[in-house]
């Protein structure tokens, strides 16, 4: 999936065919992927669909039964992971018990050989970028799960690698500091401009930190672009149900090009049906609730309140319009909102340009 960067560069990562088999299974499937110098792209899906076997593949942990890893216009395909040159942070942060920060810090520069000077005006450094000073001569077990995660991201930047690699590194963090840590690791990366591969299965860490996205599903690239555009812009079912909330509606072609959906004339802005039909996507935030039924014309359905969730920030409704799911409505926690209770009937109304149909 090539992307267009303006004039010619060398990408600092190209997978061109990669692919990966465990006895009959295909767990990656020629995967094709050009990643720019300095960008931040993730891989993002399921368990099981292939993300983190690919990061494998990049790195060196696994070979590759088909196909070609790339870095900087060297074919590293069949290179060990110690001569390609990568940053890595793993998931469970790999942080050596037996040394202090500093040491696990040092430890890249230490298999370089270094200087001691430059070992340590690195270290100092990469403990600066990551607010670690004055924990140089702590041990892993007087750390916090935060704490462990930027000694082992300072590790993986104390080198300077053109490239790092990071699996699904934040997993073990409660919400807040996972969102402080995404904030800082973006942060750090275009302060270096350093290219970095992100592997998670988090919609929302994908989402904040990325500059593009790539949806993996059962091995393949299902959409890659960057999150603004796969979240409004799915090309598939698949990636609209996976990142964040969707509403689905069945629908069918219609005369004038509009199309009829829960037994409604509906429009969309964009995309297009299969021949015997499809979706029409669109966002619960993008649905708006009034008190009553709709009236005639397009995107206003009537239903009934089945049940609504307080979810902080905003009001989460489940419309029931006679259909076994209901149509799901994000409205902001705001000053002065309407609140709606279980039974009361509504009318969900959003414009074409906010949905998108999707073939079947």
């Amino acid at each position: 999936m090539p992307r267009d960067s303006g004039p010619a560069t060398t990408p600092a990562i190209l997978l061109e065919g990669l692919t990966k088999r465990y006895g009959a299974e295909t767990v990656v499937a020629d995967v094709n992927l050009d990643i720019a110098p300095g960008e931040f792209l993730t891989l993002l899906g399921p368990s099981g669909s292939g993300k983190t076997t690919t990061l494998s593949m990049l790195a060196g942990f696994v070979l590759p039964d088909a196909g070609r890893v790339v870095l900087a216009g060297r074919d590293v395909s069949k290179a060990p992971p110690r001569a390609r040159g990568l940053g890595m942070v793993f998931q469970n942060y790999a942080i050596f018990p037996h040394l202090d920060v500093f040491e696990n810090v040092a430890f890249p520069l230490r298999v370089q050989r270094k200087p001691q000077k430059e070992v340590e005006t690195r270290v100092w450094d990469a403990l600066q970028m990551v607010k670690l000073t004055g924990f140089e001569k702590r041990y892993a077990r007087q750390l916090s799960g935060g704490q462990q995660q930027r000694v082992a991201l300072a590790r993986a930047i104390v080198a300077h690698p053109p490239v790092v690699l990071m699996d699904e590194p934040l997993g073990a963090l409660d919400k807040n500091l996972r969102y402080h840590m995404q904030v800082e690791i973006k942060e750090i990366q275009r302060r270096l401009g350093t290219t970095m591969v992100y592997v998670t299965h988090d919609q929302e860490e994908a989402l904040t930190m990325s500059d593009r996205i790539a949806i993996m599903n059962h091995g393949r690239i299902a959409q890659l672009g960057p999150p603004r555009e796969v979240y409004e812009k799915p090309e598939n079912a698949f990636v609209a149900r996976f990142l964040g909330e969707a509403n689905l509606l069945a629908a069918k072609p219609a005369a004038g090009g509009a199309v009829t959906a829960k037994g409604a004339p509906l429009e969309a802005g964009s995309g297009a049906l299969g021949a015997e039909g499809g979706f029409l996507f669109v966002r619960p935030e993008k649905v708006t609730l009034s008190a009553g039924a709709a009236p005639a014309g397009p995107n206003r359905l009537s239903g009934t309140i089945r049940h609504a969730s307080f979810l902080g920030n905003v009001v989460r409704y489940a419309v029931e319009l006679g259909e076994p799911e209901p149509l799901l409505v994000d409205a902001a926690n705001a000053a002065g909102a309407a609140i709606f209770g279980p039974g009361e009937t509504v009318t969900a109304s959003w414009d074409a340009g906010d949905c998108r149909l999707l073939a079947g």
